[in-house]
Order: structure tokens, then sequence, then C-alpha cells
């Protein structure tokens, strides 16, 4: 591969589900802050920046766990355990990535600029919670979710305590796929000593899986309920149940590929929140 091909593997270019699962909440909240009819400057500079700050995150995670993923399997081969790039050219394209990030939010109030700082602090010390949280996936859902907060900062120009009840909802979320995603690689992080909720919940894995997926929808439909809406939210919602009773079938089995498998499902469970909220406004 030439150098170009190796950070496109490095911001995970060729695997976007990172990306997806960190825009569906971004995009829900970015509906309900605004009424169904958000600013299209700011729908765009957000998704923008979604894409750039996962893509960042990538980067840093694969700098700080170079000399644990030479240990699994399914990691070994990245850019920089495979020696290919270095790390500081990995931290380099993680902070190019980040200015480009902040200079779309320009635009934007003085607050969300502040929750953005926050943000990149959250996501950059994600990868070095693995060496010492039992629950790690917990510091991603807030990771994946800020953009929660910064959506309705941006619209509203405050945080009310909705944007925090949905960030909460989306730590549920973000347990419930990142554990089913942890226990594709269980054996070897228990090898390795790495922390990971799969491992901390042991033999109750797949029980918290469900009851993070139901904690979570409980939380989105009482979200649902506080703006007054209507069927087409919560058949979004049935779905989404739906998504999360078919990830039971894939997981109960704890095997690597069908947990996987799961795992990348979790793209039509928040499309099918977002799609709830978008036709719910739209439809009234």
């Amino acid at each position: 591969m030439n150098k170009l091909q190796l950070y496109f593997r490095l911001i995970r270019l060729d695997k976007p589900i990172g990306t997806v699962l960190l825009l569906w909440p971004t995009l829900s909240a970015m509906w309900l802050a605004s009424g169904g009819v958000p600013d299209w400057h700011v729908l765009l500079i957000f998704c923008l920046g979604t894409f750039l700050m996962r893509s960042a995150g990538c980067a840093v995670n694969d700098y700080a766990d170079q000399d644990f993923d030479r240990h699994v399997k399914r990691t070994a081969e990245r850019p920089i355990t495979s020696g290919r790039i270095s790390g500081k050219e990995a931290l380099a394209v993680a902070a190019a990535l980040s200015l480009i990030a902040f200079l779309l939010i320009q635009p934007l109030n003085a607050l969300t600029k502040q929750l953005s700082v926050a943000a990149l602090l959250i996501a950059g010390t994600y990868p070095y919670f693995k060496r010492f949280f039992a629950i790690p996936q917990a510091y991603l859902g807030i990771a994946f979710g800020f953009g929660i907060p910064m959506s309705y900062a941006a619209i509203q120009g405050t945080v009310p305590a909705v944007a925090w009840w949905l960030l909460v909802a989306n730590v549920f979320w973000a347990v419930a796929y990142d554990t089913e995603y942890a226990m594709v690689d269980r054996d070897d992080d228990l090898k390795i000593g790495i922390r990971t909720s799969a491992i901390t919940f042991g033999h109750f894995d797949v029980a918290a899986i469900m009851l993070c997926y139901a904690v979570n929808l409980g939380m989105l439909l009482a979200a649902g309920i506080h703006y007054g809406l209507g069927w087409w939210f919560y058949t979004g919602l049935a779905v989404a149940a739906g998504c999360a009773a078919y990830h039971y079938t894939l997981i109960r089995g704890r095997e690597r590929a069908p947990c996987f498998a799961a795992f990348r499902h979790n793209n039509w469970l928040g499309a099918a929140v977002f799609a709830g909220i978008v036709l719910d406004f739209a439809l009234r």
C-alpha cells in the first residue's frame, strides 16, 4: 500500500460503522433541538465534524494501543502495529483532523466551542481508560454521544436537562453495542490484560447487553413523551427494539462472527430511532 492508503486505513475510511454510530444520536439531537427544522449550515458542520473527530479518534486509539494490537489477531495488521507508519505520523494525522474540525465550528457560538474542547479531551483519553476502568465502553458512550449536548448548544445556545438525559441514554446504547464488539476479542484481551465490559460482565454479558438496550430505549421513550412525539416516533422505537431482539439471537451463542454482526447491525437500530423522529416532525 502507498502512504495515502495506509492513512485511509488508519482513520477507518474502509469501516464507516463508527462514524454512523456517532452520527445517528447527533442527528436525532439536532432534530429534537430544532423542532424538526435544523439549519442546514449547522447540520453540514456537524456531519463533517463527526467524520473528522471519529477519524482522529481512530488514529489516537491505534497509537495508544499499538503494543496491545500486535497480540490480537483482528488488529495485528493495523498500519502502526505492523510498522508501516510511525506513531508520530498517526499523531500528526489526528492533530490535523482535529484542527480542521475545530476550524469548522468557528461560525458557531462560544458554548459549542467550549463543549468541543471537552469532547476532544474525552475522545483523546478514551484509549487509556482500558488500562484501569472496568467498563471503558461507558466512557466511549460519552465520547460517542457528546455531539448531543453540542447540537443543543449550537441550535438553542444552551444545554437543557433533556440533552444530558439523551447523552446518558447513549451511554447505555454504547455499552450494549461495544460489549458485543468486545466479545469478539475477549480471549485475546484476557491474555494481554485489557479491560472491557465483556470481561467485566463475564457470564452475564448477554443479559447486561439486553438490559442496556432496554434502558436506552426506555430513556428514549421518555424523551419522546417529553417532546410530545407521536406514532411515527413510537414506530421507529419499536423497530429499534426489534433490532435489539435480533441482536440477542446473534450474541447468545457468544461466537465471534455473530457478535461482530450484531455490533455492525446497530447502524440500523440508530437509523430507526432517527427515522422515527424525522417522520414524526415531518408528517405532523
